[in-house]
C-alpha cells in the first residue's frame, strides 16, 4: 500500500488512482486538482489532457507535458486554500504549491487554479501563478465602515483588525 502522491494521506489505490485509471470521477475541484499532481507523478500524459476543459485543449503541447513530467522527481504537495469548487459548485478556485526537482535544481510552482464542472465532470480551466488577486476594493481605515453604522471602518469593524 503506497501513500498518495497527492499528500492526501490515504493510498494511492483510496485516493487519485480511481482518478487516473478512469474507474471514478473527482467529486470536486480540489480531488481533480490533487489528481492532475499525481498524473504529472505518474506521467500520465493521457489524464492531463482530458481534464482539461475542452474548450481549452487546442494549445495542449502532449511533448512537452510528457518530457517534463518524465525529467522532474515530484517531492512534495501543498493545498493552500480552495474556494468553492465542492460537490454541488458550477466553478472553483484552489491555490496550490507543487515542489518538484529537476537536473538537481529544486522548483516551487505556486499557482491558482481556475476550475468548471461541466455535464457532472471537473475540468482545469487555467491558472494564475501565485494567489489570485483580490477582486473586492480594499477598505482603508478613514474610509466610512461597510456594516453601515456611519462611523469610520477604523473605530468600527476595523477596530477588532
Amino acid at each position: 500500500m503506497t501513500d498518495c502522491h497527492c499528500g492526501s494521506g490515504r493510498s494511492f489505490a483510496e485516493c487519485c488512482g480511481p482518478y487516473l485509471s478512469g474507474a471514478a470521477l473527482p467529486p470536486t475541484a480540489e480531488a481533480l486538482m490533487r489528481s492532475r499532481y499525481s498524473a504529472f507523478c505518474t506521467q500520465n500524459v493521457d489524464y492531463l489532457h482530458d481534464t482539461l476543459l475542452p474548450s481549452t485543449r487546442h494549445d495542449f503541447n502532449r511533448e512537452h507535458v510528457a518530457e517534463w513530467a518524465a525529467n522532474s522527481q515530484w517531492t512534495g504537495l501543498e493545498v493552500r486554500r480552495a474556494v468553492k469548487g465542492g460537490e454541488n459548485d458550477a466553478e472553483g478556485d484552489v491555490e496550490f504549491v507543487a515542489r518538484f526537482t529537476v537536473k538537481g535544481e529544486n522548483y516551487v510552482h505556486h499557482e491558482t487554479g481556475t476550475f468548471a464542472k461541466e455535464d457532472g465532470r471537473w475540468y482545469y480551466v487555467d491558472g494564475i501563478m501565485g494567489q489570485k488577486p483580490r477582486t473586492a476594493p480594499k477598505v482603508g481605515r478613514n474610509d466610512p465602515c461597510t456594516c453601515g453604522s456611519g462611523k469610520k471602518y477604523k473605530k468600527c469593524c476595523g477596530a477588532a483588525a
